[in-house]
C-alpha cells in the first residue's frame, strides 16, 4: 500500500507544482500606455436564442475604453426576440451591426459556421470571438489588443472569470483553470510551436484578421464543437503562434445556469478532449488516483490498518490536491466550496467523460442549441 501512496503522491504532485509555476507566467495584460496604437477591434457575437444574455454582452461591449471597435452580432436562426433586441441596440449605436446566418451547411457545427461567416463581415484588423453570456470590463478589449501586439500571437486568449451559482457549477466549472494550468506547460508553449501545445477559451478569442483568414479560419474546424483546444491547434499547425493571458480582469461569464447544463454542456465536446478514445484512460488514471484516491484512502484508513508512513504520504498528496484549488480561490476567485470537495468535482469531471465516450461509442449524436452533431473525430 505504501507503493500505491507514492504513486499517488507523484501524480498528485506533477499538476501541482506545475499549476504553481504557471501562475507566474499567466498574467493580467496591463492597460497599453496612452502612446500605443491599438488596431481597431471587430467583436463578433454569435447568438442563437439569446435573448436574456445579448443585450448585456453588447452593452458591454460598448462601454469599452481606448479602442475603436465595431459589434457585429449575428443572428443564427433565433427564435426568441434576439434579434429585435440587438436592432434596438443598433438604432441606439452606429457602432452595432445586426447581420443574419444563412442556412446552416451539412458538416458544420453551428457555432464554427456563425464565426464563420462572422469573420467575413468584420471591418477591423483585429477579430475578437466572444460568446454571448461574456460580460467585458472597460478595459478589456484594450488589455488583451495590447497582449496580442506585445506578445507577438496571432492568437491570445484567456479564461474569464467564472460566475458560478449551482452546486455543479461550483464543483465543475473552476475545474477549467485547473486542466489548464495543471496540465499545460506555459514556458514551453510559448518557445515550441507544437500544435499539441495549443489552448483557449473558446469564450474569448482575439485573432488578427490577416493571419485567421490565412490560416482558414473557422473552417479548419468545421465539424469541432470544441473551438477552446482546436482552434489555437488549428493555428499553430499553420505556423502562427498562439499565447494565452490572465482573463479574470478582463471578462466575466456564467457559462451555464443550472445543473443539466452544466453537466450536458461539458459532455457536448467532451471526446474532442480528455475522452477522446485515446486519452480517457491515461486521464482517468491520472487524475482519479491524484486527485480522488489519497481522499478515499485517507478516509478508510483505519479499516484498512494502513502505517504511519502510508497516511503520512498520503497526507501530504491530498494537501498537494488540493493547493492548486485554494490558489484559484484566490487568484480567479473560484468559490470556496468547490475548491474544499475538489475529489468530489474531479469524480464528476471523470464521470461526464465516461458518460461522453460511453455515448459515442452507441451512437448517439452531441446536442445543442437545438442542433445535434456527430462528433468530431482526431
Amino acid at each position: 500500500m505504501i507503493v500505491v501512496a507514492g504513486v499517488a503522491l507523484a501524480l498528485a504532485a506533477l499538476p501541482a507544482l506545475l499549476y504553481l509555476a504557471n501562475l507566474a507566467l499567466y498574467r493580467t495584460p496591463p492597460l497599453p500606455g496612452t502612446d500605443t496604437a491599438l488596431p481597431g477591434v471587430s467583436v463578433l457575437i454569435p447568438a442563437r436564442n439569446e435573448e436574456g444574455a445579448i443585450e448585456g454582452a453588447v452593452r458591454s461591449v460598448l462601454a469599452s475604453r481606448g479602442v475603436t471597435l465595431e459589434v457585429v452580432v449575428l443572428d443564427d436562426h433565433s427564435t426568441d426576440r434576439t434579434p429585435e433586441i440587438v436592432r434596438a441596440l443598433a438604432a441606439e449605436d452606429a457602432r452595432v451591426r445586426l447581420e443574419q446566418a444563412p442556412d446552416l451547411p451539412a458538416g458544420w457545427c453551428g457555432k464554427q459556421h456563425a464565426c464563420h461567416v462572422l469573420a467575413g463581415r468584420a471591418r477591423q484588423p483585429l477579430l475578437l470571438f466572444m460568446d454571448a453570456d461574456v460580460r467585458l470590463e472597460p478595459e478589456g478589449i484594450a488589455r488583451l489588443a495590447g497582449f496580442l501586439q506585445s506578445s507577438g500571437a496571432d492568437l491570445v486568449s484567456g479564461i474569464p472569470r467564472q460566475h458560478t451559482g449551482t452546486l455543479l457549477e461550483k464543483l465543475l466549472i473552476p475545474l477549467i483553470h485547473f486542466v489548464l494550468l495543471g496540465f499545460l506547460p506555459i514556458a514551453r508553449m510559448r518557445t515550441d510551436p507544437m500544435p499539441a501545445l495549443g489552448a483557449g477559451c473558446g469564450q474569448l478569442f482575439l485573432a488578427k484578421a490577416e493571419a485567421y483568414q490565412a490560416m482558414g479560419g473557422h473552417a479548419v474546424i468545421r465539424t469541432s464543437l470544441h473551438d477552446g483546444v482546436k482552434l489555437p491547434r488549428a493555428f499553430r499547425a499553420a505556423g502562427k503562434k498562439t499565447d494565452l493571458c490572465d482573463a479574470t480582469m478582463l471578462a466575466t461569464c456564467r457559462m451555464y445556469q443550472h445543473a443539466a447544463e452544466v453537466w450536458f454542456g461539458l459532455a457536448k465536446n467532451a471526446t474532442e478532449g480528455l475522452a477522446s478514445p485515446g486519452m480517457i484512460v491515461p486521464a482517468t488514471i491520472l487524475l482519479g488516483v491524484g486527485q480522488v484516491l489519497p481522499f478515499v484512502l485517507l478516509a478508510l484508513s483505519g479499516v484498512l490498518e494502513l502505517g504511519p508512513w502510508t497516511i503520512a504520504i498520503l497526507s501530504v498528496a491530498a494537501l498537494l490536491a488540493l493547493l492548486p484549488r485554494l490558489a484559484g480561490v484566490v487568484r480567479f476567485r473560484q468559490p470556496l466550496l468547490g475548491a474544499l470537495l475538489h475529489p468530489l468535482g474531479i469524480t464528476l469531471l471523470l464521470a461526464i467523460q465516461w458518460y461522453a465516450l460511453i455515448r459515442r461509442m452507441v451512437g448517439v449524436q452531441s446536442s445543442w442549441k437545438g442542433r445535434s452533431y456527430a462528433v468530431a473525430k482526431g
